[in-house]
C-alpha cells in the first residue's frame, strides 16, 4: 500500500488546442449554477428570493440536540466564510424542522423563499447536511459581511454511498490535534463523513493504551535518520484516550464518525520496540524512521491474540462507531517463516501456509469484535489464505480485491492506489511540496467512478463507498496536509454524494470555486495546481538558444477561466492580454500569467516562467527525468523532518541517478550542479533486489557526468568524474563544476551517482549550463 514503487511522473499540462472554445463555453453555462458542492439529487428553482443579513434568526427547537448542533454550526460556518452573524430565536426566518417522511439519516429537503428558508430531515445528519447546503449558498464574494441574497429554491438530497471518507496517517509523521480538528471541520462541508485515523506503523505507536504503557512511552519517538554529519532527531508524540474522545464527540456532532487502525500483522516495528516479547524472533528493534516495508510481525500466538483484544477494547471505549480497522497489507511473511513457534502453531491448527495463518487471525479479531457488536475491516491482502466472514474490505491494490470480496458477499470500500492516494501530487510544477510522483490532479479524482465494473447489480449493495488516503511519509506540516487534501476532497465528496448522472467536471469546476473561497476564509492551505499556469517550450531550449526565439506555450490542467499574462515580469490583471496562440518572445522576457474567471477574479496565484539565457540553460530537480531503466517515483525533501516545502528532489530511490534531459551542449561549454546528501531511508522488504549497486573506485563513491547516455547502443561520453566526499565530515550540500565535450546538438546528460548503498542518498538539486568554460 505505502510501498514506494515507482511511476513516471509524466507530463502533465494539457494541450491548448480545445481550450479556447473551452473556455468560452463556460460563463455562460455557469449563470444558473449554484455554488454547491457535492451536486445535489434535485434542485428546483422558483421565483423570488431571501436576503439575508446580520442579525438573522434561527430557530431550532432547543430539546433537539441534533437540530441545536446543525443550527450552531450553519451559525459558524456563516461567520467565518460570509461575515454574517446569525443568532436564535423562537421566530427565526431560518428553521430546522423535523421530518419523518423524508427517508434516510442523511437526506434532507432545503426550502427556500421570500419568507426565509427551512431545512427538514428525519435524521440529525440530514439537519446537519441542509446546513452545510445552506451555508454554501451564503458563498463569499468581494461583498463580505454584507446582505446576502439567496435564489428560491427547493432541493431535495440524498446520498449515492453511505461511506465517503478521508484517512489520515498519523504514525509516519505524528499530526497534531488542532489541524485534525480543521480537517474534520471541512470534511462536513462538503458532507464527507468518515475519518479513518492510521493510529500504528512501524514509525510510531499514537494511540494511549493504559494496558501497555510502553506502547506510547518507548513506540512513539523514533530517531530521524541521520545524513551524515548531521545526527538524529528525536521526533513523535501520541494521543491520549480523553483527547481522543473530545475529537471523537466533535467529530460526531459534524456528522464525522471516527475509524481507528491498529496495523497488524505486520507495520508492527514500534510495537515489538516496545514489547519485544510480542515479536517473533527475539529481537528488540528501534522505532523505525524507514518508509516503506520492514520485515517485524506481531507474533499471533496466545499471548499476542490477547494483547490484541486488551488494545481492541480500549479501542472501542474511545471510538464508538461501527468499524475498527486491523490492517493486514503488506505483512512480509518471512519471520513467521523462520519462527519455529509460529511453525508449530500453524501445524497445531492444521493451517498451511503464511497467509493462511494471517486469515485464521483476522477471523479471531472479527469475531471477537462481532461479539461486541462492532465489524473488522481490513486492507485487500486480508483475502489472501481466504476471507473470513466476519471482515469486510477495503481495497486499495486496484480494484481487484474490491469485486472478489463484493462478489463473496463481502462489504468494500474502494480506496485504490493511485487515483484516491492524496499524498500523490498535483501537479509536476516545481512548487509542489514533497509526495509521491504518481500524479493524481482534480480531474483525474473527479473522474473515478467508485463502482467497480466487475461488482454485478446483484452484489452493488456491499460497495459501501470510497475513500482516499493521505499517508504521511512525507506530510510533516498542517501546509502540506492541507495543500494534498483540498481541492481534491470536493471532487472526492461529489463521486461519493452525488448521482453518476449529475456528474459534470465543466460544471463542478465552477462549482468548486466559491467553495475554495470558503476553505481559504477559514483558514485552510488549499492547492491552486489545477487552475494555475504552466508552461512548456515548444521545441527543445537548445533550439531557443540558438535561434534566439522562444516559443512558449500556457495551459492549466483544468479548462478554467481565460489566461491572461504580461511580458515584463508584472502581476497580471483582468485588463492583461488573453492567451489565445503560443507566445513567441526573446529570450530574456518574464512572462507572468494567471487564468480569470468571468466576473474577472484570479482563480489562482500567477506563475513566472524566464526566458532568459541562464534560465533556459538551468534544469532544477523538478525538471529532471529518469535515467534509462529507472523510474522517477519520489518527490524528496531535505531531511525526513524538514519543515518547508523546499528544497525538493525528484529521485529514483532505486538508483541514484537523474538526466537532464535534450541539453544543448553545442551552446553550453561548462556545467554547475548542485548537489544534496539525503537520508537513505526506506524499507523496502523483497523489493531491496531492485536497487541499483555501481562499482565505487573512491571510497565514498563518485558523480559521473554521461553525455548521450539515453542513447540505445551509443557508448556515453564521460564528461566528468566527481569523487564524493565523506559523508561523517562534508556539508550536506555541496556544489562541483565541470566542462563539457564538444559534442553538437541537444543531448541527455545523466548524472549517476556510484557511492555504496551503505552510504545516504545523493541527489542533484539544480543543474546549470554555462556558455563559458
Amino acid at each position: 500500500m505505502r510501498a514506494t514503487a515507482n511511476r513516471n511522473a509524466g507530463r502533465l499540462l494539457a494541450a491548448t488546442a480545445l481550450l479556447p472554445a473551452l473556455l468560452c463555453a463556460i460563463p455562460a453555462r455557469a449563470q444558473d449554477r449554484l455554488p454547491l458542492v457535492p451536486q445535489p439529487s434535485a434542485i428546483t428553482r422558483t421565483a423570488g428570493s431571501f436576503t439575508i443579513a446580520n442579525g438573522a434568526t434561527i430557530t431550532a427547537d432547543a430539546s433537539d440536540t441534533g437540530a441545536a448542533a446543525a443550527a450552531r454550526l450553519l451559525i459558524a460556518h456563516v461567520k467565518t466564510e460570509r461575515g454574517l452573524a446569525l443568532q436564535t430565536s423562537p421566530k427565526g426566518t431560518i428553521r430546522f424542522v423535523r421530518d419523518a417522511a423524508i427517508k434516510g439519516a442523511e437526506a434532507y429537503r432545503l426550502t427556500v423563499d421570500a419568507s426565509g428558508a427551512k431545512i427538514t430531515a428525519s435524521g440529525d445528519a440530514g439537519l446537519l447536511y441542509g446546513a452545510m447546503t445552506l451555508a454554501q449558498l451564503i458563498s463569499p464574494d468581494r461583498a463580505f459581511g454584507q446582505p446576502f441574497r439567496i435564489p428560491a429554491v427547493t432541493i431535495d438530497d440524498a446520498p449515492r454511498f453511505g461511506w465517503r471518507g478521508l484517512m489520515v496517517d498519523t504514525a509516519r509523521h505524528f499530526q497534531s490535534l488542532p489541524s485534525i480538528y480543521a480537517i474534520v471541520d471541512q470534511m462536513a462541508s462538503v458532507k464527507l463523513n468518515t475519518l479513518h485515523l492510521h493510529l500504528s506503523d512501524d514509525q510510531g505507536w499514537r494511540f494511549e493504551v493504559k494496558a501497555y504503557p510502553k506502547l506510547t512511552e518507548i513506540g512513539s519517538i523514533r530517531t530521524s535518520p541521520s545524513t551524515g554529519e548531521k545526527p538524529g532527531t528525536r521526533v513523535g508524540g501520541f494521543y491520549t484516550q480523553d483527547e481522543l474522545r473530545k475529537l471523537v464527540a466533535y467529530a460526531a456532532e459534524r456528522g464525522i464518525v471516527i475509524v481507528p487502525e491498529i496495523d497488524l500483522p505486520g507495520h508492527a516495528q514500534a510495537l515489538v520496540a516496545a514489547y519485544p516479547d510480542l515479536g517473533v524472533i527475539g529481537d528488540t528493534p528501534e522505532v523505525s524512521n524507514a518508509w516503506g516495508v520492514n520485515p517485524y510481525l506481531f507474533n499471533p500466538g496466545p499471548k499476542g491474540i490477547a494483547f490484541v483484544k486488551t488494545v481492541l477494547d480500549e479501542l472501542m471505549a474511545v471510538f464508538p462507531g461501527t468499524y475498527i480497522h486491523l490492517g493486514g497489507d503488506e505483512a512480509v511473511k518471512d519471520q513467521w517463516e523462520r519462527s519455529p513457534e509460529v511453525q508449530a502453531q500453524m501445524a497445531k491448527l492444521g493451517i498451511k501456509d503464511e497467509n493462511g495463518l494471517q486469515s485464521w487471525m483476522i477471523d479471531q479479531f472479527g469475531t471477537y469484535l462481532a461479539s461486541k457488536k462492532r465489524r473488522l475491516i481490513g486492507w485487500d491482502e486480508i483475502l489472501e489464505g481466504g476471507l473470513p466472514a466476519s471482515a469486510s474490505v477495503m481495497s486499495w491494490r486496484g480494484e481487484k480485491g474490491a469485486v472478489e470480496a463484493a462478489n463473496q458477499n463481502h462489504d468494500v470500500v474502494l480506496s485504490p492506489a493511485p487515483t484516491l492516494y492524496f499524498d500523490s501530487l498535483q501537479s509536476d510544477r516545481r512548487d509542489e511540496p514533497p509526495g509521491r510522483l504518481s500524479i493524481q490532479s482534480l480531474a483525474t479524482v473527479y473522474n473515478y467512478e467508485p463502482m467497480p465494473a466487475g461488482i454485478g447489480p446483484d452484489k452493488a449493495q456491499h460497495v459501501l463507498g470510497a475513500q482516499a488516503n493521505l499517508w504521511s511519509e512525507y506530510i510533516v506540516t498542517p501546509y502540506q496536509m492541507q495543500h494534498l487534501i483540498f481541492p481534491r476532497a470536493a471532487a472526492l465528496a461529489e463521486i461519493t454524494w452525488s448521482g453518476k448522472d449529475k456528474r459534470d467536471f465543466a460544471g463542478f469546476l465552477d462549482r468548486v470555486q466559491p467553495q475554495i473561497q470558503r476553505w481559504r476564509k477559514s483558514g485552510l492551505e488549499v492547492a491552486d495546481s489545477a487552475f494555475a499556469v504552466g508552461y512548456t517550450l515548444d521545441g527543445t531550449h537548445g533550439d531557443a538558444l540558438r535561434t534566439n526565439r522562444a516559443k512558449v506555450v500556457l495551459a492549466t490542467q483544468a479548462p478554467y477561466g481565460t489566461i491572461r499574462y504580461t511580458l515584463d515580469g508584472k502581476v497580471p490583471t483582468a485588463r492583461s492580454p488573453a492567451y489565445t496562440a503560443p507566445l513567441s518572445v526573446k529570450p530574456g522576457v518574464s512572462i507572468r500569467a494567471a487564468a480569470f474567471d468571468a466576473s474577472g477574479q484570479p482563480v489562482a496565484e500567477p506563475r513566472l516562467f524566464e526566458t532568459g539565457r541562464q534560465a533556459l540553460l538551468t534544469r532544477t530537480a523538478s525538471d529532471m527525468i529518469a535515467c534509462p531503466e529507472g523510474s522517477l517515483g519520489l518527490r524528496l525533501p531535505l531531511t525526513s523532518e524538514a519543515q518547508g516545502n523546499a528544497p525538493v528532489f525528484n529521485a529514483d530511490i532505486f538508483d541514484t541517478c537523474t538526466a537532464y534531459p535534450a541539453a544543448p551542449i553545442d551552446v553550453a561549454k561548462g556545467f554547475t550542479i548542485d548537489i544534496a546528501r539525503l537520508p537513505r531511508n526506506w524499507g523496502l522488504a523483497h523489493d531491496f533486489k531492485k536497487v541499483r549497486q555501481h562499482y565505487n573506485v573512491t571510497p565514498h563513491g563518485e558523480l559521473l557526468v554521461l553525455v548521450d547516455c539515453t542513447v540505445k547502443g551509443a557508448k556515453p561520453v564521460i564528461a566528468g568524474t566527481f569523487p564524493l566526499p565523506d559523508p561523517k565530515t562534508a556539508p550536506t550540500r555541496f556544489t562541483v563544476k565541470g566542462a563539457l565535450p564538444a559534442i553538437t546538438g541537444d543531448r541527455d546528460i545523466c548524472l549517476q551517482f556510484t557511492s555504496p548503498t551503505s552510504d545516504p542518498f545523493y541527489a542533484v538539486e539544480r543543474m546549470t549550463l554555462s556558455e563559458t568554460r
